[in-house]
Parts: structure tokens; sequence; C-alpha cells
């Protein structure tokens, strides 16, 4: 009874469970826009028709790997910084915070670079096909670079969120940590007995 009592004595802030579960939404934030990044890199974003001498008029289709592989790169790094998130500590938390708002601004030039330049990527995928990179038709572009655009959009809006939920971050738990760097810990009220004081006494440390 008197353990039960002890702990319901201990001082407990309003904000403790709240900052122990904010890595969990932001980790979650990050997973989501990952997935988002990456979908809307895989569908068609050109579309247009070359000429080959042995079957004619060919279709082609250029999906957004193609078209923008940074794209796909930056959504592997905001998987990175996913489980960057529940190790670094209120001082690392800014380099998940740079690193989420670089890969939002790839994906924004990117997707803007595929579009500038849309006729250059189909042109690229045609010669790929048939040996020569001539059009027969004009590129259409479907919606999903647009859709790319806004995804990296949001992974730079995202970067300015993490900065304000990660102020209320705790420390990471030292159950991460080696044993050896455990150990070297000093343990608080931890009593020292003799035999260890004269240990540390010829080792040449002070063990007070």
């Amino acid at each position: 009874m008197s353990d039960l009592a002890d702990v319901a004595g201990q001082p407990t802030s309003p904000g403790a469970g709240a900052r122990r579960r904010g890595r969990g939404p932001a980790a979650a934030l990050l997973v989501l826009l990952a997935a988002l990044t990456a979908g809307a890199a895989l569908p068609v974003w050109l579309r247009s028709t070359g000429t080959s001498a042995l079957h004619g008029e060919v279709a082609v289709e250029v999906t957004g790997t193609q078209a923008a592989p940074g794209v796909v790169a930056a959504a592997l790094v905001l998987l990175a910084a996913t489980a960057a998130v529940g190790l670094v500590g209120r001082a690392g938390r800014w380099v998940v915070v740079v690193v989420v708002a670089a890969a939002g601004a790839v994906v924004v030039a990117s997707a803007a670079g595929a579009v500038a330049d849309a006729a250059g990527a189909a042109e690229a995928a045609v010669a790929e096909l048939t040996g020569v990179g001539v059009l027969t038709a004009p590129v259409e572009i479907t919606v999903w670079p647009w859709a790319a655009l806004l995804a990296g959009c949001a992974d730079v809006v995202a970067a300015v969120v993490l900065a304000a939920l990660s102020r209320s971050w705790p420390q990471p738990s030292r159950r991460h940590a080696s044993p050896a760097v455990a150990a070297a810990v000093p343990q608080q009220g931890a009593p020292v007995d003799d035999q260890a004081a004269w240990d540390s006494l010829t080792r040449g440390d002070d063990p007070t």
C-alpha cells in the first residue's frame, strides 16, 4: 500500500502525457506525406506519340518516376526522417525539420521542372522506345504533376508544423543507449561501498 501511495503522491504535469505522445503524430504525419509524395510519382505524367519504322505511330507515356526522379528520392528521405523522429533530441529535431523542408523543396522543383520541360521529357521517352526523339503530337500533361507539386508544398508546411510540435518533445529514452554508455551514467542516490571507492582510487578517480 505504501508503494501505491508513493506513486499516487508523485507530481505529474498535465502535459506530460501529451509530450510523450508528441513524436507519434509527427512520425505518422511524415509517413503519410511520404506515401502521398511517392504515390503522386507513380502514375503517368505525360502522354504523346512518336513514330517507329517497325510499328508506325507509337503511344508514349511518361511516369513521374521517369520525368521527375527526385520526387521518389524525396519520399525516401521523408521515410528516413520518420525513423529519426523517435531517436533525436531537442537539438536534433532541427535536423529533421531542415531535412523535411529540403525534401519538399526537391519535390516542388522536380515537379515544376517536369511541367516546364514536358516536351523534353516526352522526347527522351520517345527516343528510348523508337530510337528517334521526335514527337508526332503535342504533349498532354496529366493532373499528377500538379498533385506532386501540392505534395511538395505540403512537405514544406509539415516542416513548419514539426518545428512547432517538436518544442515539447522530451529527450529520447536511455534504453536506446549502448550498455557501455548506460553504465557510464551515474545513478542518482546509488550508494558507493568501500571496495568500489578503493577501486576508483587505484584508477586515479575520485569516487566522491
